[in-house]
């Protein structure tokens, strides 16, 4: 004990305590600042309008990335080599990517889809091969329900992978139908009645306005295309009604609505 240089001791203690106070200011200033810069970051995201989902985990992501910068810090003013625990964390942030490579490829997918908002919730899409309606955004999928009422849940690394058809965005939807009738039949009062008929449902947009066209003149029939725009919600109704419509009326008027056939000539041999 009488060996002991205490005045080197107390030197090393008020070093080490200069330096342990410091340390902890560095976290309690990081800890004020990973939380400022998090509320920060959650505004700003906010006023753009970006989605509920992104703008926590974002906010959450800035507010942990600051938090360990601050204690790395610390740890390094206490004289604590930071620079083994950098690598180690970068070994296990790798070794962690590629065991989730996939989820992670989802999961940058659907902040794509949140933050660029192809659809909305409700919107009638096709993705992925889907029609269907969109039930849920999620982070890692998008959960769409079919006109057969079938729940279909899509990773987003496939949607954003693919082509996105939003049938809903504009508005409003073309039909496009076509109704034959014989060669024999008036082909001007065939195209007046579907016209009579199309006007005359309230549910037909008359801006921009439908068309009915001969299309084509094909082996049993002559085509017309009949293509009206309506709310993406009438358009199924809008659909059937028409096709019972124009073969009710067709049948009044006595226009034939032909079958495929074909007409077979025999020649006897002289």
């Amino acid at each position: 004990m009488d060996n002991i240089d205490w005045t080197a001791v107390q030197s090393w203690l008020l070093s080490f305590g200069v330096k342990l106070l410091i340390a902890g200011g560095i976290l309690l200033v990081g800890y004020w600042l990973a939380g400022f810069a998090s509320r920060l970051a959650r505004r700003a995201l906010g006023r753009a309008e970006i989605n509920e989902a992104v703008t926590q985990f974002l906010s959450k992501l800035v507010y942990y990335l600051l938090l360990i910068f601050a204690l790395l810090a610390a740890l390094s003013q206490v004289g604590v080599q930071t620079a083994s625990i950098i690598a180690v964390l970068g070994a296990a942030s790798l070794a962690v990517g590629l065991a989730l490579q996939g989820a992670l490829a989802n999961f940058a997918a659907g902040v794509l889809i949140l933050v660029l908002r192809p659809y909305d919730l409700n919107d009638l899409v096709e993705v992925a091969g889907v029609l269907g309606s969109v039930e849920a955004i999620q982070i890692f999928n998008t959960i769409l329900v079919t006109p057969e009422n079938k729940t279909v849940i899509i990773p987003n690394g496939q949607i954003t992978s693919g082509v996105i058809v939003n049938y809903t965005r504009k508005g409003t939807l073309r039909l496009d139908m076509v109704f034959g009738i014989g060669y024999a039949d008036d082909l001007l009062r065939a195209k007046q009645i579907l016209e009579e008929i199309i006007t005359a449902d309230e549910r037909v947009l008359a801006d921009p306005p439908p068309t009915v066209a001969v299309l084509e003149l094909a082996d049993s029939s002559v085509n017309f295309a009949v293509r009206p725009f309506v709310k993406v919600s009438d358009y199924w109704g809008v659909f059937f009604d028409t096709q019972q419509a124009v073969k009710l009326r067709f049948d009044q008027e006595g226009i034939s609505i032909p079958f495929p056939q074909q007409d077979v000539h025999l020649f006897q041999p002289a």
